[in-house]
């Protein structure tokens, strides 16, 4: 370990109340996980990892992302090129990432499963990677494993309608694992008409998940619900949708029939009743949530595959998507309106991914606070190119200003690999290095037990509180 490591106990704490805030009030909070995209297969196999780079560079699209800025060739990215020479290439990529949230995620993954505390740079490259392989494979680093030791009391995963659940099954039968490990419905494929012949393959694949033949759009929404149900019945209490936009144009029953009629016949759909198709399937989902008492998420504004020629040699989710900035307000605005309106609006999280929208959905939520629950609507945590240090205080800031920081569930990691609890860390230094330095300017009152509690609240106990997930 060097003398002084950049990983320390006081990491990101700038002032003596913030150093108090954190330590006594933050570190020792559990985790719930309430959104994720790790495999429920790895969990119920309890994976285990051969060296570092499966662990930490497999399906990480924000490393590979970087490492195509340093100029590092797609071989040593995503190619066939063997884990050390992987690593290698991304050892290389981290001295030039000063700035970039990764570094301090990075850095602080190898200090806290690994007890690295040196700089990941070429030169201690071989020497970081063979004590983190000698590491993963002692008892305690798979999957599992990393779990426990990360404090986790709770997880989330991002599931389609259409998936059997069967390792969530397996892992809720297997009283050894310590977390609880739940589904949450992710059906944005059911909201993807103008797709064709690929939206019918998925309509199909759904009918023969539900057992119903789908031959007409009533067939359809049965199947969805039938799911829906079966969701709940092992254990789903949250939804959540990933939508460039709100939609919530109008449209007849008979207008939505026709237009499921025309795709399912392999009929082109015009962009009007493309957004028909999606404000109607997006209100129905609302009420389905509603009516379960489930949260539903939506992450919104993402723009997506943006480099053709990747997305044709590699796929979906591989580093090439960015912001957006499609209008949100006045279709936001109609559908939660229209929801309240019926007394079926569920408990909601909006993540929007423009900073720009931060303040927006700050002042909207406000208008659909009904009393039933305390931070009923929630300005999610800052999302994807926002989940870093700056983008965490905007969102912080924003949700303080508007509304009630006080009652934010906190945060998440969306992340697909397990050496990323330590998000929840970083997230919590922010926190109260925020508010400590408001506390010793005099914008908080210096009252640590009040700040105190909201710490602990942010942190686990309002995310507890909030989602119907059984743990105290």
């Amino acid at each position: 370990m060097t003398e002084c490591p950049f990983i320390h106990d006081d990491f990101i704490l700038g002032s003596d109340t913030a150093r108090h805030l954190y330590h006594g009030y933050a570190a020792e909070m559990p985790i719930i996980d309430y959104h994720c995209h790790l495999s429920p297969v790895e969990v119920a196999e309890d994976r285990c990892w051969p060296t570092i780079t499966g662990a930490w560079l497999g399906g990480d699209h924000y490393k590979w992302r970087a490492m195509r800025s340093n100029g590092i060739d797609e071989q040593l990215i995503t190619g066939e090129a063997g884990d050390w020479e992987k690593f290698e290439a991304w050892a290389a990529t981290m001295p030039k990432l000063l700035g970039n949230p990764l570094y301090h995620w990075n850095q602080l993954e190898l200090a806290r499963y690994f007890e690295v505390f040196e700089l990941l740079n070429p030169g201690s490259a071989r020497d970081i990677y063979d004590r983190c392989n000698a590491a993963l494979a002692e008892p305690g680093f798979s999957a599992r494993g990393l779990i426990e030791r990360s404090k986790v009391v709770a997880i989330c995963t991002t599931d389609d309608p259409c998936d059997s659940l069967e390792h969530h099954a397996v892992i809720a039968a297997d009283a050894s694992v310590s977390c609880k490990v739940l589904p949450a419905w992710r059906p944005d494929r059911a909201m993807m008409p103008e797709l064709g012949g690929d939206f019918n393959h998925w309509v199909d694949a759904l009918g023969a998940s539900a057992d119903v033949e789908v031959n007409s759009f009533s067939a359809f929404m049965d199947a969805l619900h039938s799911r829906h149900a079966f969701f709940h019945d092992r254990g789903c209490r949250l939804s959540d949708h990933g939508i460039e936009t709100f939609y919530a144009e109008a449209y007849t029953a008979a207008e939505i029939e026709g237009i499921f009629d025309k795709v399912r016949s392999g009929g082109e759909l015009s962009a009007d009743e493309v957004v028909q198709f999606k404000s109607h399937m997006l209100y129905e989902f609302g009420v389905m949530d509603a009516e379960r008492g489930w949260v539903q998420q939506y992450h919104f504004g993402a723009l997506r595959n943006n480099s053709a020629r990747m997305f044709g040699e590699l796929g979906s989710d591989i580093g090439c998507d960015s912001i957006g900035d499609w209008p949100v307000a006045v279709a936001m605005s109609r559908l939660f309106s229209r929801l309240d309106l019926e007394g079926k609006l569920a408990k909601s999280i909006l993540y929007p991914i423009n900073p720009r929208d931060n303040e927006l959905t700050g002042s909207m939520i406000g208008n659909f606070q009904d009393g039933s629950s305390a931070g009923k609507m929630q300005l999610g945590s800052g999302w994807w190119f926002n989940d870093q240090m700056d983008g965490m205080l905007r969102q912080m800031e924003a949700l303080g200003q508007l509304g009630l920081l006080s009652r934010f569930v906190g945060m998440l990691t969306d992340s697909r690999s397990f050496l990323s609890f330590t998000r929840h860390e970083y997230f919590r230094r922010i926190l109260c290095n925020k508010l400590g330095s408001e506390m010793e300017s005099g914008i908080l009152p210096a009252d640590e037990q009040l700040v105190g509690s909201m710490i602990r609240d942010i942190s686990y106990n309002n995310a507890a509180g909030y989602f119907d997930f059984g743990v105290e």
